[in-house]
Order: C-alpha cells, then structure tokens, then sequence
C-alpha cells in the first residue's frame, strides 16, 4: 500500500496498492440503491431494527400508536425501564409515537457503533455490512482490496477509513394523508384540528430525535402539509442542512409538482418523489387515469431540470421571507417502487431513468429477519399462485386494496358470514369515516355499520341480483385495523388471550412468483443481481405486468357499469384505453430503441405487448 490521500463527505479518497498499481476512490453516500417501503402496519414496524445497521434504508408506519406502544414495550431490553404511556393520557398518541421512534433511533446508533467496532473478520457483522453492498460500491470494493491485503503495513489505516465511510440506513415513517381521523374528547366535543390523527403523527415524528424523512402517502391533504411549517426541524439550519425531510409518495408527475409546490410556498422542500405504480404495488391501490410507469418516468426524467428550478424559486422566496436563506437547492432525490422483480428491471430502471432509487416491499414477506410475518402466513404466501392476489373492496377506506384470497383474516369473514355474523368489532376506531347512519362516524367494516347497511337494502326490496351485489359490496369490508397488526404480534408471542388473530397481509401481485423463505443476504443479492431467485421462473417484464392489471381493471369497470353506461362514462372509458393505448406506443419505441435487440428479453417483451394490445383491441366502448 503506498499512499492516502484526506478525505471528507463528499470528496474522494484515493488509494493505490503495491504490487498491482490498483487505485480505488471512496466517496461518502448512501450505502443502498434500494429501499425498504412501509409494509402494512405491522409488517415493517420495526424493520429499521434489523436492517438500519447494514446502511438499508426502510419505512414504519405511524398510523397504530396501540401497535406501536406494544412494540416499544416488547423491545425495551430491561423491563423496568418501560414505563408505560397510557391510552388515557394527555397526548397519549403522540408521546407514545416519539417514545418509540426515540427508542429505535437509540437502538439503532447502539447497534451502529458495536458494529462499526468489530474486528474485520469473516462472520462479523461489519463484514456482513460490506458485503451485502452492491458490487458496483466503490466502499465495497475498498472493502475488497482491503481484505485481499489483510496483513499489509498500513491495514489498519484503511480499515478505519472504511469504518469512516459506513452510514447507517433511514429510519423513515410514513404517513397517509387522507388517513386522518377526527378526534372528540369524552363529551364529544372536537378536539381541533391540531389533534387530527395525521396531524399528531406528523408532530410526533417532529418532535423525535430521528434525522430522517416522513413519506406522505396517499394523496394530498392541505391541513397536514400547511402544519409542517410549524416544525423548525423542516428548515435548513446555518448550514442547510434539514435534519427531517419530506417524501412524498406519488403516482405521476402532474400531482407531484402540484403538491411540490404547495409547500415550496411555504418553505418546505420535497427531498425525494417516491414514485409508485397505481395498481402492480402492496397495500392499497390508486389507479391512475391509465397512466402507465414507463411513460410516468419519462416525464420525470425529462422534467426533472425545469420542475427544480421552478420548484426552487418558490422555496427561496418562501425562506427569505421567513428570515433564512439557501443559495442552491437541497437535493432532490427520484426513485421507483411496485412490482419490480429482477436485478435486470433494477438495473434498466436505475439507469435510464436517471433514478436515485428503487423500492422493493413484497418480496421482503419471504425474510423472515426482516419483517413481522407469522409462520402460518409465511407458510400460505410460498405456496400461493396468481390468483391468490386480487384487487379487492375489502378497505374500510373505499379504496382499492391488494389482497390475498387465503389470508386467515379472509376465512373468519366468510366463517361470520356463515353464521349471520357479518362484520368485525370495532376497537382501534382508526379507520372510522361514514356517518351515513350515525352521527359520529363509524367503520364501514364494523358489525354495526354493516348491519345497519344490510336492514336498509332488505327494506328496499331490490331485485335479487342487484340485492346480492351491494350486500357483497358491503359484507367484504374486512378490520385492517387489527388484521394487518396480528402477525407482528403473533410472530412476536405478544398477543392478547381475547385478542382476534385472525391476519390481513396486503402483498403486491409481484409476491406470486417468489415461492421461498429467504434470508437478508440471498434477497439482497437477487436485487444486485449476484443471484437470481427466480430462475426458470415465467413472469412477465414489470411494465408489462402493470399494462395488464390496467387492461384488467379497465374491463372490471366496463362490466361493472354495463347497465347504466351514460355518455360521460362511456367518454370516461375510452380516455382511459386511449391513454393505455399511448403508454403501448411508447413501450414499443422504448424497446424497439434498446440495444441488443436480439436479447430473449426483448423478444418476450414485445410478444407479450402484442397480445396486451390486442387484448386492448378487442375491449368495446359503446
């Protein structure tokens, strides 16, 4: 080893070796190319804790703070330090919140700091560490060289730049915006706008310690995004520097400067766009007006310039009128997420989008040291084909939700069913919205609502057929509530005597064609390509995969409506196959554009983009 040069973040560092005249530069960034999104509720909720000290980056939802608290509890390591936050409590929710947002950062530096001390032998977690990065990281190949040359003169040297290096993942959260309850106090009085759930989630995160991003999701929700100027920690500090940053999840371009832009004007900056497809993702569905992912990026890719400008000229305005300056602007990060299934879609959409990210989620069910899923789930998840996963009505919020046919929570409704019993008690409250029958607003999945809604079709003596479609609609309203906490609790053997465990799980459709249980190290070495999981597995290319789940939602409406087709409808429809027909156009010069067109991949791609345009040809709009 002949010489080092200084470093600091953001400068190289350079190093040659004797004997091979090998050079290598080290450059502070973030360890991963990809992320870990939100999983459910319970699924993730303490991911963080198992992959943070490997520089992965992950996503936990702060909508459940009973969730939350029982989680806190069980990962206090001394039982006489958890002292217990009361759901009587003033401010229960979000002391309880930043008591265990505090507790994983803290965790997290401890687990951090014992890692990045170990000695650099094989088996250790700081080798682990190295080695799950991507062979494309020049820390990993420092890491490399360095361990090709362990006896060297200067080992110890370099091997302390790399522990220099070594960044911790994100402990993000994320919030949905429309998912924010009203809350009254014991005489049923409003409680104010400052305590909507939303709104306590968000100043919950502000007030924790954590230096890392909230991913709001879900739409946009004007009293949630003008509170987050009340947060200092939003703002750069002397240095510029934002100690919390805001993500906002989105389905396509338009939206995302729209709601950019209304908190530019206020002094808040965007740091990522986390862009995810409307209906090949986890959890719950929002179809875009037939805009596909492809076509979705390119805008972003060829937009990206303008909207930052624009975007930045905003936000300058907005800080200097708050007395605060910034003279460029902060970064502003791009990623993608949903239905990505090989190191090849990884590496195009990495590439030729110019993409800062990708997120992979439902794959991560099937790594049972990364997430929250009960033995017999896991068990039901590997041995499930296609058609297990559906769009379904099944969320209380009256939004699409992907669902999986054989999930427990799925048998107990059919069982109530069954037994006359529609519907779930309702105990967390969170989701509670209609008041079509009340005056306080109530769960549409909830024994009551349900059979207060079944008395009212009964008593409008409709046709049978018409009858059985509504009481469908109604009945398959399932508790996500509880249903999508139960396997963390069950996994964990923290669950209640009386407590339902019936389990709710939301994987993406992407899910059916991984069939095992993985470790950290075989997933993360699916994504970078150094294995693949999915050999001899027939699967369709990721946009391919979303064109046809839009063709199939598109007929889904068409059926749906057939009796009552009106001219706005029908205009509605074929906007929507035009729009699909346009992301087909450009899918075919995309592809026809790439090189290496002998690839089988490409083959396959445009066969199979042939029949999803027929498929779309022979759909007729009257």
């Amino acid at each position: 080893m002949r010489q080092f040069l200084n470093s600091r973040p953001g400068v190289a560092l350079r190093i040659e070796f004797a004997g091979n005249g090998s050079f290598i530069n080290l450059y502070f960034f973030m360890s991963h190319t990809f992320h870990i999104p939100v999983l459910g509720l319970g699924y993730s909720i303490d991911t963080p804790l198992k992959v943070a000290r490997y520089g992965i980056s992950s996503v936990v939802s702060i909508v459940d703070d009973d969730l939350i608290e029982r989680m806190r509890e069980y990962h206090t390591l001394n039982e006489e330090e958890f002292i217990p936050i009361a759901k009587s409590a003033p401010d229960s929710r979000e002391k309880r919140i930043t008591a265990y947002l505090n507790m994983v950062n803290l965790m997290i530096d401890q687990q951090f700091e014992k890692l990045k001390k170990e000695t650099f032998e094989p088996g250790n977690d700081i080798c682990r560490y190295f080695e799950l990065l991507p062979e494309s990281s020049q820390l990993k190949q420092g890491y490399d060289l360095m361990m090709e040359y362990p006896d060297c003169e200067h080992a110890s040297i370099f091997q302390n730049i790399l522990r220099s290096q070594m960044t911790k993942g994100a402990i993000d959260v994320n919030i949905m915006s429309k998912l924010d309850k009203m809350n009254f106090n014991a005489d049923g009085e409003y409680t104010g706008d400052e305590n909507t759930d939303a709104i306590v989630a968000l100043r919950a995160f502000a007030k924790s310690d954590l230096e890392s991003s909230v991913i709001l999701s879900a739409g946009m929700n004007p009293r949630l995004y003008s509170s987050v100027e009340n947060f200092g920690d939003f703002f750069p500090d002397e240095t510029g520097r934002l100690r919390k940053k805001i993500i906002l999840k989105v389905s396509d371009f338009r939206s995302a400067f729209i709601q950019a832009k209304f908190l530019a004007k206020k002094g808040i900056w965007v740091s990522e766009f986390r862009v995810e497809s409307g209906l090949n993702c986890g959890g719950h569905a929002f179809a875009t007006q037939g805009y596909l992912l492809g076509p979705i990026l390119e805008e972003f890719k060829q937009k990206r310039p303008e909207m930052i400008n624009e975007l930045f000229e905003l936000y300058h305005a907005a800080l200097v009128n708050k007395g605060l300056d910034r003279s460029v602007p902060p970064a502003q990060r791009l990623s993608v997420q949903g239905g990505i299934g090989t190191s090849e879609e990884n590496d195009f959409l990495l590439k030729y989008y110019e993409l800062d990210a990708t997120g992979w989620g439902s794959p991560f069910l099937l790594v049972p040291e990364v997430t929250n899923v009960d033995e017999e789930t896991l068990k039901l998840l590997t041995n499930a084909r296609e058609e297990d996963f559906y769009l379904s009505g099944s969320s209380p919020l009256g939004i699409l939700f992907n669902s999986f046919k054989n999930s427990t929570m799925e048998k107990q409704r059919l069982q109530r069913l069954e037994k006359g019993r529609p519907g779930s008690p309702c105990i967390k409250k969170y989701l509670v919205s209609n008041t079509e029958f009340t005056e306080q607003p109530i769960c549409t999945a909830s024994r009551e609502y349900q059979n207060l809604k079944i008395k009212q079709l009964q008593s409008l003596q409709l046709p049978e057929d018409e009858y059985r479609q509504q009481f469908d609609a109604v009945t398959e309203k399932i508790c996500l509530c509880e249903g999508l906490c139960s396997s963390a609790y069950i996994k964990n053997h923290i669950s209640k005597p009386k407590e339902n465990k019936a389990v709710a799980i939301c994987p993406g459709p992407n899910l059916a064609y991984f069939s095992g249980i993985y470790s950290l190290e075989e997933m993360v070495m699916h994504i970078y390509g150094k294995l693949d999981l999915l050999d001899k597995i027939k699967r369709p290319h990721v946009f391919i995969k979303e064109l046809n789940l839009y063709i199939d939602y598109l007929q889904a409406d068409l059926k749906t409506h057939l009796k009552d087709l009106n001219d706005k409808k029908i205009k509605h429809l074929n906007s929507f196959k035009a729009q699909l027909q346009e992301g087909i156009n450009y899918y075919k010069q995309l592809f026809s554009e790439l090189p290496d067109q002998t690839s089988n991949m490409l083959r396959v791609c445009f066969d199979e983009l042939t029949a999803s345009e027929n498929k779309l040809n022979g759909m007729l709009i009257q």
